[in-house]
Parts: structure tokens; C-alpha cells; sequence
């Protein structure tokens, strides 16, 4: 799965004053990110919003996304949840014809045993007509599916292709690389941690400040996967801090706060999310400036 290589980026949901969906906005993102090199565009990932977005908005945001994007780059779904016969009824009842794969979640809230994680995931398999990213992001699901787990479905089914990482964990990150089967990826979820999991033989990012600054962010993945490391670092280091601003609060106020700055999109948050503090506001300001 080539195409899924280098940066993909968790896509906002843009909201106007009234918190609807603002869809100019929305196709402004998408072709910014095209045309600065993001390879391609996760919808309705946690930085979307999907857990206050409802089943109209998500339809209605995939059509804006599908349009804009004209089959530029590969787009990427994300259905997941903790029913997991809820999440088999999404899949099937979605047309998923214009998406390369669905991004799905390890179960939350639950706390699953690995066992329960296994087989969450060879029914969704069994039933996707699409491949799938599986989604480890454990400070969120109070669950981490761990390595040997995900190794497991990794050799067990075809169409699970990769898994997006986000524990922040570096350990846990070489383990999966060391282990894995030769083309099943291993993508960071961990904007500050990409490029080093790329260095190390990662695929490459599922990222939210990419989305920000996409020309520097696909430019620093792109010398990572080329080995080229003082380079990359080079970029990285000039995106450290920014990267540590937008989850000093919560996501996806923090990028949001960028992209208004960016004149991108406002920096609406629905409940129970608040909008970043003036005082994180006034330092992304900063940062804007001096970049």
C-alpha cells in the first residue's frame, strides 16, 4: 500500500459561529493540504470530531471532501467504536467506493481483554470490503492493544494493512516495527514522535499539525523515509514547538487555534470541548510570526 505512504493528516471538522459544519472552510483545508504535499486525508478521526459529529454531518462532510479532493489523493474513513455490530452496520451501510481504507479504532471505554481486541477486529475484517488501519491510541480508549496483539491480525488478515500508533510510546513502536510482517506498515499517531518511528523503519504519520503547516511536514516524512535524518531534523526541530502547543490544551482546539491564525477556519469546538485559552492563543500567535 504505497499510496499510504509518507503524511496523511487527520482532517478538522470546520464550524461556523452557530457550530455547524462550515464546508467552505472545509474544502479551503482540503485543497491547501493537496496542493503543499500531504499524501493523503484521514475523515473523521478523533481531530474531526466524529464523536459530535452526527450521521448527516459525517455523510455530508465525505461528499465536500470527496468533491474537493477529484481522486487527487488517497482518502481514508474512519468508522470505529466500542459496539462492535454498530460498527459493522456503519461499514456496511456506507458507500466506501471513493476511500482506499477505514481507520478504526481499537474499542474504548469497554477495556476489552486482547482477546476481545482480536476479535473485535476479525469481525470487522470479515467484513469490510475495504483494507483497514487499525487504531492504537490508548490514552483515549483506557485499552492498549498491544504488539503482539496487533501482530496477530497483522499474519491473520489480508486486508489489515497497517496500524496507527499513538501511545507515545517509543518501546512499544520498535516492537511492532521488529515484528512485523514485511508489507504491513507501521504509521506514527505521534506528531512528535514521526519522524524518529520513520527513521526506524516506520511507513510514515497520520498527523494533525501536519494539516497546519503541510509543506514542511510532508517535506520532513519525505527526507525521513529517504534516510536523509539531518535534514529532516532540521524541519522538525523548526515544528517542535508548535507541536507541543496544540496538545497542551486539547485536540482538536489546539490545531484549530493554528488554523484560524492560518485564516484557514475558525476555532469553534463543540461541547464538551472549549476553545484554547487566550493564553495558548497568544503563544500560537508567536509562533506564527517568528516561523
Amino acid at each position: 500500500m504505497k499510496k499510504l505512504e509518507g503524511t496523511g493528516v487527520a482532517i478538522v471538522t470546520p464550524f461556523k459561529n452557530d457550530l455547524s459544519v462550515d464546508h467552505e472552510a472545509l474544502a479551503n483545508i482540503v485543497n491547501y493540504n493537496i496542493d503543499n504535499g500531504t499524501d493523503y486525508i484521514v475523515i473523521s478521526g478523533t481531530t474531526g470530531e466524529s464523536v459530535t459529529i452526527t450521521k448527516a454531518e459525517k455523510q455530508a462532510i465525505i461528499e465536500t471532501i470527496v468533491k474537493t479532493n477529484n481522486n487527487r489523493v488517497p482518502l481514508v474513513l474512519g468508522i470505529g467504536g466500542n459496539n462492535t455490530a454498530q460498527v459493522i452496520d456503519e461499514i456496511k451501510a456506507t458507500d466506501l467506493s471513493a476511500m482506499t481504507a477505514i481507520l478504526s479504532v481499537s474499542p474504548y471505554y469497554s477495556k476489552p481483554t486482547q482477546e476481545g481486541v482480536y476479535q473485535h477486529f476479525k469481525a470487522i475484517s470479515e467484513a469490510s470490503p475495504v483494507d483497514i488501519i487499525l487504531y492504537n491510541v490508548p490514552g483515549r480508549t483506557a485499552s492498549n492493544m498491544l504488539p503482539a496483539t496487533t501482530i496477530r491480525l497483522a499474519n491473520d488478515f489480508e486486508n489489515i494493512i497497517a496500524v496507527k500508533e499513538a501511545g507515545n510510546n517509543v518501546a512499544q513502536y520498535l516492537q511492532l516495527l521488529k515484528d512485523k510482517p514485511e508489507d504491513f506498515m507501521i504509521i506514527s499517531g505521534d506528531d512528535d514522535l514521526a519522524l524518529g518511528v520513520v527513521l526506524a523503519g516506520g511507513s510514515g504519520v497520520i498527523s494533525v499539525i501536519g494539516q497546519a503547516f503541510p509543506k514542511e511536514f510532508s517535506q520532513m516524512i519525505r527526507l525521513g523515509l529517504q534516510g536523509k535524518a539531518k535534514e529532516a531534523y532540521a524541519l522538525h526541530f523548526k515544528l517542535m514547538d508548535v507541536i507541543g502547543l496544540i496538545f497542551s490544551e486539547n485536540n482538536p482546539a489546539g490545531i484549530k487555534a493554528v488554523l484560524e491564525q492560518l485564516n484557514l477556519c475558525s476555532d469553534k469546538v463543540r461541547l464538551p470541548l472549549v476553545e484554547a485559552t487566550e493564553t495558548l492563543k497568544e503563544k500560537i500567535a508567536l509562533f506564527i510570526k517568528s516561523f
